[in-house]
Parts: C-alpha cells; structure tokens; sequence
C-alpha cells in the first residue's frame, strides 16, 4: 500500500504541536461542558428537594389541624354555613334564562284544523272559521288564492305574509302560522279569530256608534296606522270591512294583501289600490309616487262613515267618485293644491270658471260634530296630499281629550257574531280592485273627467243669499 507523499515545505514537529495544541483546546471546553451541566443539574435537584420538604411539611403541618386535607391553591367560593343554624332555609335554586332561538322548520299540514263554516271570500282570498284538533282553539283561515299558480307564489300573498310577520301590534291581525294542504297550491294563513267587521256591524246596529266609541276605535285604528307607517308598511286598502273586532271592544286591522313596504323618496307604484269608496284623490287622478297620506285619507272616510253609519263617498266609477270627492271637500285650485293639474289624469279636468261654492261643506255635513272633531275630519279630508297630517299628529289631536272621553274597551256592548255561526250578509259595496281586470281596463279606457263640472257655468246664479257655518 502506498503512503502519503512528504511535502519538501513540511515541518513536522511544528505541525505536531499545533495539532496538540488544539486537541488540548478542545479537551478543555468540553470538560468546561461537562462542569456546567453537572452544577445545573445540582441546582434543579436541590429545588425539587427543598419544594419536597416544604410540601411536607405544609401537609404535616394541615393533618394536625384536620382530618381532611385540601390543597393549598384550592379556594372556596360558597359561605360556610354555621352548623348551629340548623333552621335557616335552603337558598333558593337558580333557574336560567332560556331564550327560545328561531329554527327553520316544515310547515304544518291542514289536517291539524277542523273547517267549521264559511265566513266571507275577498280580492285575493277565502276566509273560513276552523278549530284547531288538538287545542280545541277557534282560529282564522284564509286561502290564499293562487290563480296564476304557472307564474309562481302569487306577489301578492307574499307581501301579505312579510308584512303580517313584521307587524306585531296589538291592533293588527296576528298571523300565527301558514299551514298547507295536500298540493302546493294550498296554502292557508292561521290567524287570530276575531267576531265581527266593522262594515257588517254597523249594518245590523240600529243607531251609530256614541262618540266615546267612536273616538276609542278610531284611536285604535290610527295606532296601528301609525305603527306600519313607522315601519314603513303601506296598507293601501283600509275600509270597514278591513276592520275586525271582537266581543271585548279590541279593534284589529287585517287583509294586507295590498300593503307593501315604501321609502323617502317613495317609489312609483301602481295607483290601482285601495277600493273605490276610500280611494284618495290623487290616486284617482293617476299619482304614481305617493306614500302615507293615501292611508290617511281613507281613515278619514272610516271617521266618516263611523258617525253617519253609512259610506260617505259611494261612487259609482272613477269619474262618480272624483265628483263627490269635489263636492264634500271644494274644488281644488293651486292654492289649496298646488300642481295638481300635472298629475296624468288631471289633463281632461276641465274646471268651472266661475268660483262659488269652492269650499269644503264637511261641516254642515256633520252639524252635530264638535269643532276639534271637524278641523280633524277637515284635515284628513284634505285634497292635498302634503297637508293631511300623520298618524302620530291624529293620536294628538284634541279631538281625542276633550269630552266624552273615548271609552273603555271594557265598556263596550257586545253584539251575536254572524262570522261565529254563518256566512255573512254582505251588502252591495265595491271590492278591492284586481290587478288583472281592472289594470287591464284602465289602460285601455282613458278615464275622462271633463263631464264632472259639465254645464256648470251655464246654471243662472241667482240674487239669493248664502249661510255660512260657523
């Protein structure tokens, strides 16, 4: 085997002392290692050894004191009872909140309820009286009516559950659940039973409601008024029948099957709301972008039609009922409502030129009303939109403080239900109108008002004398 060749340049005994120098070195830290690690370990067993002995002792230390050791980091938090008082009560246990948490889940079927009579059938639904089997309950059915089932859920029956579920107030109709039948087509709203409308008993009343009456269901009703406008729910379709009540005087509003949600600036909707006899004027002259006033409006024919027993405006048409509307409140000028011959169906109005007999004869309409009474009927019956007031500034009105004061729900009589035992007689009045025919009808029949004020400025003004009211 060949060794390794010497260098000429090497010098071995150089070499071999450094080398000895370094392995010295290294020997060195290694010890100096070794000594480090044996002091730390020293260390840690002479820590452990004395936490031993203090642990020891300290268990020593609690065995002479008691029988029952605790640890020493262990605290307690409940009071130690005397022993001698052995009498004292057991606190009480704590109970814990438990909030019911919302759940999506199937709805019902229809066999839960058991269909007793027929009550009425609307603009987008049929009503019945059912029991529900295993509660023994009297509730509210409505079907909803699904005539263009190819099309979809109709839109109309939507907005009527959305706005239902959002409008929880004591005087609006308590949607409980929906339950279906054996097809999709099916679908039934359960809702609160409530014994009379308002249209059908004032039919069977002899006399009108007493003021005080008269004053507490109209509080009512402009309080859940108020509440769906501070929602920002349109109802679109108030009128007595809309206008449930039971045997104990409470007042609830019901069928939102035209009520929709609005906005500030309100959206261009369709004017084709709110049925014939409690239609506000601009709707009738074709306003697309109105909001709450539409809402007061027919409050007022309600206040109206609570005094007199019967409907104030009963037209017979579109142009019938703007006639009649003119002829309660005046006719309108730019001063009392300004712009409104810009509105689309105000371009055919033809107006007397002459100006007698322009004003509003509400109040020799209604002699026997109290002067706050007829400055509030004046307001809601206001032609322009602008100025009929809110539902909150109607819950303020003097009307409502002075005397008789509105009167206890508690007070009221009670009256035999028609809707607890048969269907109910229905007297001729005007239905909710239907998008389908009527939209269809309108926009192929221009509605022309010229004739409203036909042969006005022929009539011969005599030299007689006019009362005026005060």
């Amino acid at each position: 085997m060949a060794t390794k060749a010497k260098s000429r340049w090497a010098n071995e005994e150089e070499d071999a002392a450094l080398e000895e120098q370094r392995r010295q070195e290294k020997d060195e830290k290694k010890r100096a290692k070794a000594e480090k690690q044996r002091r730390i370990q020293e260390t840690e067993q002479r820590r452990q050894q004395e936490a031993a002995a203090a642990a020891q002792a300290a268990k020593s230390e609690n065995n002479e004191d008691d029988s029952s050791y605790h640890p020493s980091k262990r605290r307690k938090l409940s009071p130690e009872r005397d022993s001698r008082d052995v009498d004292a009560p057991a606190p009480a246990p704590i109970k814990l909140l438990r909030f019911a948490a919302p759940e999506w889940g199937p709805c019902r079927h229809l066999d839960n309820f058991e269909r007793l009579n027929h009550i009425e059938e609307g603009s987008y639904g049929w009503v019945s009286r059912a029991k529900e089997v295993a509660t023994g309950e009297v509730v509210a059915l409505k079907k909803l009516k699904m005539d263009n089932a190819s099309d979809g859920f109709p839109v109309t029956g939507l907005r009527e559950i959305q706005t239902l579920m959002e409008s929880r107030h004591p005087n609006v109709l308590n949607l409980r659940e929906i339950v279906i039948g054996d097809t999709l087509d099916d679908v039934f709203l359960v809702m609160d039973f409530l014994e009379h409308d308002l249209k059908t008993l004032q039919d069977d009343m002899a006399e009108p409601f007493l003021p005080s009456e008269t004053k507490t269901l109209m509080l009512q009703l402009v309080s859940a008024v108020e509440f769906l406008h501070s929602n920002w729910i349109l109802h679109r379709d108030l009128k007595t029948s809309n206008l449930l009540m039971n045997n104990r005087g409470q007042m609830k509003v019901a069928d939102f099957g035209m009520a929709r949600y609005f906005g500030d600036p309100p959206p261009k909707m369709t004017q084709l709301v709110v049925t014939l006899w409690y239609r506000a004027p601009e709707l009738l002259l074709g306003e697309a972008n109105y909001g709450p006033a539409i809402d007061l409006w027919s409050i007022g024919c309600i206040f109206g039609e609570l005094l007199t027993k019967e409907p104030l405006l009963q037209g017979k048409n579109e142009v019938d009922q703007l006639s009649k509307i003119f002829e309660l409140c005046g006719i309108p000028t730019e001063e009392s409502w300004p712009g409104f011959k810009r509105l689309p169906n105000a371009r055919s109005l033809r107006l007397p030129r002459t100006q007698q007999n322009v004003g509003s004869v509400i109040r020799s309409k209604f002699p026997f009303l109290t002067s706050a009474g007829t400055s509030l009927l004046t307001a809601l019956f206001s032609l322009n939109p602008a100025a009929r007031p809110s539902a909150s500034a109607v819950l303020n009105h003097p009307y409502f403080k002075e005397d008789p004061k509105p009167k206890p729900t508690a007070m009221f009589p009670t009256f035999p239900s028609k809707a607890g035992q048969e269907k109910r007689r229905r007297r001729a009045s005007p239905s909710a109108p239907k998008r389908g025919e009527d939209a269809a009808r309108l926009d192929a029949e221009a509605l022309d008002f010229s004739g409203i004020f036909a042969n006005r400025d022929e009539e011969e003004a005599g030299a007689g004398f006019q009362l005026k009211l005060i």
